[in-house]
């Protein structure tokens, strides 16, 4: 038998019993952004935003694509978009509203991350005015579902190296995208597998024989009427994904598909008619750093998401232990809750102290974003 705390201090023994101020305690974890997670939280109660347990892969994309459709019409999605394009130029908040998501379905947090947080901000930090008004559009509004295509086969933190190659032809002011070997391809792509019909590519980009490092470049991968993959496209289904299975991931490769040149998302890299690059970033490695940089949002967003998640097990895993009984001990009718016992203490107040700091330490992170993202 598990050794017992001392008794729960009673007004009885002239302690004074312990006492909480929960809705001040609310109002401080919620943050800056509090009146914005709340009305995430009221639209997400929502049961049409909810994970339908028993579902096949197949049917569970195709419900979160419809939820995404719902978060369009109803949810806020384009808070960190300038507010000339429908936004509201609020990127903490807008960060802050996204990891809620999490509570209604992680496979929907996760969608409405690669098509708002990637494909979206891709073109939105790493293109230029063109672009926002060409591409930028379709993908706020869903009508262009996309894809972020970094991540390859043999490289994956190590994005410098990647090996796909986008090569520019004067002749007819096109790059021509390649994946010269199985290691190159895209891999573990959210949207890839089924509903992306456009894709942010990165790729070395090559023009008059010189290697210019990575580059982002706007690039169709499937016809949007009948959703085959478009020629010089191959992609491939990544299969079940375990807790995500909503999400539909894949891999793609490219055999010297042409894009137009207007379409590399030039912002800090240009190439010219006649093949001369230009940048306004003269380091190479500076200028990859700095790209990177624009995309941080994502990593921002999943440790906020993760302390959503913490925070609902604990939710479970206290309420439980602080109703569950087990054995007597002290009264030979009355049977003890779990939390008295030290043991299940030692293994959840830890835990939930741990889920306070992250909380905290997240509030701190994400006001760190919203002022370099504000200007």
């Amino acid at each position: 038998m598990t050794a017992l705390t001392e008794r729960r201090p009673d007004s009885r023994d002239g302690a004074p019993a312990a006492v909480v101020d929960v809705a001040h305690l609310e109002h401080v974890l919620l943050g800056r952004w509090r009146d914005v997670r709340r009305a995430a939280r009221e639209l997400l109660a929502d049961p049409r935003f909810h994970k339908v347990e028993g579902l096949s892969s197949a049917e569970h994309r195709e419900r979160v694509l419809e939820q995404l459709r719902l978060l369009v019409a109803e949810g806020d999605v384009l808070r960190a978009f300038p507010a000339e394009l429908g936004g509201a130029d609020d990127h903490g908040g807008s960060l802050a509203r996204f990891e809620e998501v999490l509570t209604a379905d992680p496979s929907l947090q996760i969608k409405a991350g690669v098509q708002w947080g990637l494909f979206a901000s891709a073109i939105l930090h790493l293109g230029t005015e063109d672009h926002h008004r060409r591409l930028l559009r379709g993908a706020m509004t869903l009508e262009v579902p996309g894809s972020f295509a970094m991540t390859e086969i043999g490289h994956g933190s190590d994005v410098a190296s990647i090996a796909t190659t986008a090569t520019y032809d004067p002749e007819t002011e096109e790059f021509v995208i390649h994946t010269p070997y199985r290691a190159a391809w895209k891999e573990y792509l959210g949207n890839a597998a089924k509903h992306a019909t456009a894709a942010v590519v990165f790729a070395q980009l090559v023009t008059k024989g010189v290697n210019h490092g990575v580059h982002a470049f706007y690039v169709p991968i499937r016809d949007p009427r009948t959703g085959e993959f478009l020629p010089g496209v191959t992609g491939e289904d990544d299969g079940l994904k375990g807790g995500l299975n909503g999400v539909d991931n894949g891999r793609l490769a490219f055999d010297h598909v042409r894009v137009p040149r207007r379409d590399l998302l030039n912002r800090y890299g240009d190439v010219a008619p006649d093949g001369t690059y230009t940048s306004p970033i003269a380091s190479p490695g500076r200028r990859f750093f700095t790209m990177l940089g624009t995309l941080v949002q994502g990593r921002v967003s999943l440790d906020g998401a993760a302390t959503n998640a913490a925070k609902l097990a604990l939710v479970i895993a206290v309420t439980y232990g602080n109703q569950r009984r087990q054995f007597t001990a002290a009264s030979p009718t009355d049977e003890v809750v779990l939390l008295d016992y030290a043991e299940h203490q030692r293994r959840l107040l830890p835990r939930l102290a741990q889920t306070y700091a992250h909380a905290f330490a997240h509030e701190r992170l994400l006001e760190a974003f919203h002022g370099v993202f504000s200007g």
